[in-house]
Parts: structure tokens; C-alpha cells; sequence
């Protein structure tokens, strides 16, 4: 383990320093295994965070939930100068890099956002200038991962904009989307976008499904969405 940094409240990135690290696309993901003295083993997937473009070492942004198995042991256990069981990068149809083009949609439902930041990381690592839009649901302004960076990201001027909606209290004088993400909203979105080229989702299960069904209302072609769901929320 070579670093952690708080990112909010519940949710930290542990970047992991790799003895032998490979070549991976933007939204792969690594299992994480812990092994228990009696010989019980917990493994969980984590998307990585880091784009390609960095080197010998990847970011995994791991939100804590209440009762998980291997979540906890990172964010009370584990300290810099650790071993960590891993194996990956592991990836299918949900990855993305700069040679397939957009006009690109990416919306992710709390620490969804992982996968899309390594997508976000890489365009801007590459000075790709694919138009991308990024709509990301949160509970409130503190639940933000990444926050300062995607302020300076969208600040770039280089084609990337973020929109967020806030399901639960938002900032003082915020005059944006306040509600769940629905049909209306990913229209509305997408509008600014004119032909979505390609769209990527991630989140909780209801999140990813109620997006993916919106998208298709407000005229996405299915072929062009992918998503990615998280598990059970206890088993994290």
C-alpha cells in the first residue's frame, strides 16, 4: 500500500503500488482477496481509478458499507506499507478509451463514479477532446468523491462538462437538479451532447437500471449503453 487518502466521509483511495502492473482500459477493475488466520477468504471487486496513462501503481476507491466483509478491513486495518492480495486488471464490454470516439455520457450513482474517473483521467491524461458530459447523483455535496477534481476538469475548457443532482440537501443558493435521476433529466443532459455517441452507467442496482431505461425513452439506442452494477450492498 503506498498511499490513502480520505475522499469524503465514507469513502477512501488506496493506491497500490504493483509489482508487476499491466497494461488495462479505462473502467477494468481489480478483485481484491483477504484471507482470514483460520483460512476463511472475502474477495471483492474494485473498479480502478487511475487512468492507464499512470504507471506502476492503481488507485482503488473503496466506499465503506456497514457490514461488508472487505470494505471495513480497508478503511480500519489497512495502513500504508501493507500487502494486498490482488488480481487484474480484469475488464469487458465496459471499458472505454479515446480511439472510440463519442460523443460521450457517462453517468454514475455515488462511488459509480470510479470506473468513470479512470475514463475521465485518461481522456484528459491523452488530450482527447471527445465532447463528454458527466451527470453525477449524489446524496449531498459532501457525498462528492473527486470533487475538486472535476470542478478543475470542467473549468478545463476542453469539451468536459459535470452536472450534479443532489437526492437529499443540496449546496446553499443551488438553483440545479435536486431529485433521483429520471427520463426528464437524461434528456435534458443528453440534449447538450447532440448525438450521444456512447453512454456508460454505474451504480447501485436500481440506479443503473432506472438510468439505463431512461436513456432508452429519451432515444439512446441500447447498443450504445453500457452498465455496470455494484452487489448486494453487504456483501462489500
Amino acid at each position: 500500500m503506498e498511499s490513502i487518502t480520505v475522499e469524503t466521509y465514507r469513502v477512501k483511495t488506496f493506491r497500490l503500488l504493483l509489482p508487476l502492473w499491466q497494461p488495462f482500459r479505462p473502467g477494468m477493475h481489480y478483485d481484491v482477496r483477504l484471507t482470514a488466520p483460520d483460512g476463511y477468504q472475502a474477495q471483492r471487486s474494485y473498479s480502478i481509478a487511475t487512468g492507464p496513462e499512470t504507471r506502476n501503481v492503481v488507485d482503488l476507491t473503496v466506499e465503506t458499507i456497514e457490514g461488508g466483509e472487505v470494505s471495513p478491513y480497508f478503511h480500519d486495518i489497512v495502513e500504508v506499507g501493507d500487502q494486498v492480495e490482488v488480481r487484474g486488471p480484469i475488464g469487458g464490454p465496459f471499458t472505454w478509451d479515446g480511439s472510440m470516439g463519442g460523443p460521450l455520457l457517462l453517468i454514475g450513482g455515488g462511488s459509480g463514479i470510479v470506473p468513470l474517473m479512470s475514463m475521465l483521467r485518461h481522456r484528459n491524461s491523452t488530450a482527447c477532446l471527445v465532447p463528454t458530459l458527466l451527470l453525477y447523483s449524489s446524496r449531498s455535496p459532501e457525498n462528492v468523491i473527486y470533487s475538486d477534481e472535476l470542478d478543475a476538469l470542467s473549468a478545463a475548457g476542453n469539451g468536459f462538462e459535470v452536472e450534479h443532482t443532489f437526492t437529499r440537501t443540496t449546496p446553499d443558493g443551488w438553483d440545479g437538479f435536486a431529485r433521483r435521476v429520471d427520463v426528464e433529466m437524461i434528456s435534458e443532459v443528453s440534449d447538450r451532447l447532440g448525438i450521444v455517441g456512447r453512454a456508460f452507467i454505474c451504480g447501485p442496482e436500481g440506479f443503473v437500471e432506472t438510468a439505463a431505461n431512461a436513456l432508452v425513452d429519451a432515444g439512446i439506442a441500447s447498443e450504445r449503453i453500457r452498465t455496470e452494477r455494484f452487489g448486494p450492498i453487504g456483501t462489500r
